[in-house]
């Protein structure tokens, strides 16, 4: 059944089923329709967050099996509620010795039943990249040994790892030289620093930890989807999420054999299975409406809302102050192109070659291009193309027709970077990637398929976890699935996008926090508010460069600057510091390591890390950072309308526009998180559960009003139009309205935004004449008597 609106938990050891079971009662009086659970099959012992699954075919143990989540299901089956999970096709977990299948790899090689589930290369022995050091050296240091275990020979390295020995050399495994032994087997370890040069098996991004699956292959798709089929079967679940859906070979395909193998399943309730796929959606990026799923997971709409409660005055002024603090390009696109660059030549350099060599021997099957383009030629436009893509990868010949759009902007991009003469290279591999052209078609669909499997890490690991760790313009523009290079979304655009959605999605999830969020919605909606005073915040920062260049010695400008909008944007709202000086200093561990500029994670620079992190204790809770927090506190105060008007207003629009609302764990309360693993921390439900009795968070309030409508009138929310409602006077460029309307009810939105230059001395909002046209009639702002500028309502007939 199409949910009504879902809550996302994060699963793990200390939050298992039970835990979720105790709360569905809670989750019935905010209004929830559906549970949606983090993966659920059994991950990596330990697993905070799931998707390192080791075996799909059962329920994690760890989160109380099957049976505790039959438990679950049943509870949720008996209010009246659903169950939606959170499936990884793309991706198995690998390290630890716990994944069957994978073991049974290195046991028995190509000759594996399981060696055709995973990506992997043949022509040469399986690479493992675990080892701290050349294995020469491991070797000769006396850490690689052998042992048994249950019967069976393992190789053991640094006591830690566990590897199979095939069953040839299981009697005689320590009988012979540990160098003998390892030639023998179907892998070959190797130090951990040549897995991005030297790597011969697809992984998840640069995570040596996970291997990519051939979930196109039928086999593989059904073994490793049985127990999703059975739950859904049984009524256990609705539907599924799937994850990184970009990362496979046809997207497309997959989902919708997916749709055409759910809906063949018999269920006594005659419900479709929910479908929404993890899908990053460039900007003004199109979904396709052939995919067989109702749309995606969320993240566009995350931007969309995001962009629209940003003012656009921000945008130059904001862009010379980062400009002028950190000496680095006030624009998003070069910083982007500097980190597609790097992350190419560092990280994926091996598949890099292997993308060339499948284009080098589709060219070479070609007659019509024998003596035309060369292997080098080859390899500057594909890497150009990577630099400049538009796109996280395209879809071949299935693809929607976006795809043209895409290839034009492909080749104007490119062109630039490519040496005279050469631009019909970058066109022969467009062509190519569409479908179309000369030379073998197996050859075709490899090529393709290593070009579409490497733009997408790319762009992921490239942008959202280097670039925007780079650039700070303003941090609540960096997060996942955003447009770093735009301050600001018009109304009249936000407009056209939810007209869009009623038309191509409207079952589609719409979220605003994530378990992949950079920044919480909330520290956003704060940050939001820096871009409709650039004047006084430039005041405000140089103040307190002023005050704190002393304590800032030896720390890059920039980071001083990213600290400080993340202190503004997380700073606790009851000032209860506690463990906020930690939270930070993990933040900018992550931070500078993800930036890879002063740091990193192969090669931390621990000093300047230190450095950093006594910059944030001293301003935090230190007595130089004093006249810091004096003018944080002041800063907040003044800004605290703005804020709270932009916090309830992007979650009052979640729950109002065309599509799915989803309400992250915790989030009905403010949300100022920050990256993983601090926007996983524990909840605190029973503070939730006595304020929605209550009735005093008025976050929370607003979504449990707003869920007690769409309970109410739930045809209103799923299929009514969306018309836009014109507003006049002072504020007009502070509001958004529209209505919603089905049969004859009517749901009628009013939401400021932007609001900061109305606000007074006395933190009062000044419509003056602002009004919103109506179909019942001309509406005065200033005439309603609610404090804070957030009116709804549903009215019945004509």
């Amino acid at each position: 059944m199409t949910p009504r609106a879902t809550y996302r938990f994060q699963f793990h050891k200390d939050f298992p089923f039970d835990r979720a079971e105790a709360l569905l009662p809670y989750l019935d009086r905010l209004g929830i329709s559906h549970v949606y659970a983090s993966p659920i099959t059994t991950a990596a012992a330990g697993s905070m967050h799931g998707y390192d699954v080791i075996d799909p075919t059962r329920i994690n143990p760890e989160l109380g099996g099957e049976e505790a989540f039959r438990s679950l299901s049943r509870a949720a089956r008996w209010l009246g509620m659903g169950v939606i999970i959170d499936i990884v096709p793309n991706h198995m977990g690998v390290a630890g010795g716990g994944n069957a299948w994978w073991n049974d790899v290195l046991t028995r090689g190509e000759a594996s039943r399981y060696a055709r589930f995973f990506d992997i290369d043949w022509s040469r022995k399986l690479v493992l990249p675990i080892l701290g050091d050349p294995l020469a050296k491991v070797l000769a240091d006396g850490q690689i040994a052998v042992e048994r275990r249950d019967g069976r020979a393992e190789i053991v390295a640094y006591g830690e790892h566990r590897l199979p020995v095939r069953d040839e050399d299981q009697d005689r495994a320590e009988d012979v030289p540990v160098a003998d032994l390892l030639d023998r087997q179907h892998y070959r370890l190797a130090s951990w620093r040549v897995a991005n040069d030297e790597l011969n098996w697809r992984r998840f991004f640069t995570i040596n930890d996970l291997a990519g699956l051939r979930i196109e292959d039928d086999e593989v798709f059904e073994e490793s989807h049985a127990l999703y089929f059975r739950l859904y079967k049984e009524g256990l679940i609705d539907g599924v999420r799937i994850d990184h859906v970009d990362g496979l070979t046809d997207p497309i395909g997959y989902c919708r054999k997916l749709r055409a193998r759910f809906d063949a399943i018999p269920r006594d309730d005659a419900n479709r299975a929910y479908i929404v796929i993890e899908k990053i959606l460039a900007a003004d990026e199109p979904m396709g409406q052939d995919w067989g799923v109702d749309g995606t997971s969320g993240y566009d709409f995350m931007e969309e809302v995001s962009a629209l409660i940003h003012a656009p005055e921000g945008t130059r002024p904001l862009a010379e102050l980062w400009a002028q603090l950190s000496g680095r390009s006030p624009h998003f696109a070069p910083e982007e192109l500097q980190a597609r660059q790097d992350l190419l030549a560092w990280q994926f350099a091996g598949q890099l070659d292997q993308c060339v060599a499948a284009f080098a021997a589709l060219t070479a099957s070609a007659e019509a291009l024998e003596g035309a383009i060369t292997t080098p030629m080859l390899r500057r436009a594909i890497e150009r193309l990577l630099w400049v893509f538009p796109v996280y990868r395209t879809y071949g010949p299935d693809a929607p027709t976006s795809d043209v759009a895409i290839r034009e902007l492909a080749r104007r991009r490119v062109d630039p970077l490519l040496p005279p003469g050469e631009g019909f290279v970058a066109d022969r591999i467009l062509a190519w990637l569409a479908g179309e052209g000369p030379g073998d078609r197996a050859l075709l669909a490899d090529a393709v398929r290593r070009f579409q499997q490497l733009s997408a890490p790319i762009a992921a690991k490239a942008v959202e976890d280097t670039a925007f760790y780079r650039h700070a313009v303003l941090l609540s523009r960096n997060d996942v699935g955003f447009d770093a290079g735009r301050i600001s979304m018009s109304i009249a655009a936000f407009h056209e996008r939810m007209k869009g959605r009623v038309e191509r999605s409207p079952h589609a999830m719409l979220t605003t926090a994530t378990h992949d969020h950079k920044r919480g919605e909330d520290v956003r909606a704060r940050l939001a508010v820096l871009s409709a005073m650039p004047d006084e915040w430039r005041l405000q920062v140089e103040a307190w460069w002023r005050q704190t260049v002393d304590l800032a010695e030896g720390v890059d400008p920039a980071d001083w600057y990213m600290l400080i909008q993340t202190l503004v944007g997380a700073w606790p709202e009851d000032r209860d510091l506690g463990d906020f000086s930690k939270r930070i200093a993990a933040w900018q561990e992550k931070s500078l390591r993800e930036a890879k500029l002063r740091s990193s994670w192969e090669a931390p620079d621990t000093d300047y890390e230190a450095r950093c992190n006594a910059l944030a204790k001293a301003l935090i809770d230190g007595e130089q950072g004093k006249d810091f927090r004096e003018g944080m506190t002041a800063l907040l105060r003044r800004i605290a309308p703005a804020a709270e008007a932009n916090m309830l207003t992007q979650a009052a629009l979640r729950y109002t526009v065309p599509g799915i609302p989803d309400c992250y764990q915790g989030t009905e309360f403010a949300d100022l998180s920050l990256v993983d693993p601090d926007n996983r921390r524990p909840v605190d439900y029973p503070a939730r559960e006595a304020a929605l009795a209550d009735g005093h968070c008025p976050k929370q309030k607003v979504i449990a009003d707003l869920l007690a409508l769409r309970r109410r009138c739930p045809d209103l929310f799923l299929q009514g139009r969306y018309t836009p409602l014109p507003v006049t006077g002072y504020g007009r460029d502070r509001v958004i309205a529209f209505e919603r309307q089905h049969g004859d009810q009517r749901l009628t939105c009013i939401f400021g935004l932007r609001v900061t230059p109305l606000i007074d001395a006395d933190g009062v909002i000044d419509w003056r004449d602002t009004a919103v046209e109506t179909s019942e009639g001309m509406i005065r702002l200033a005439d309603r008597a609610e404090p804070m500028p957030l009116w709804f309502w549903v009215t019945m007939g004509s």
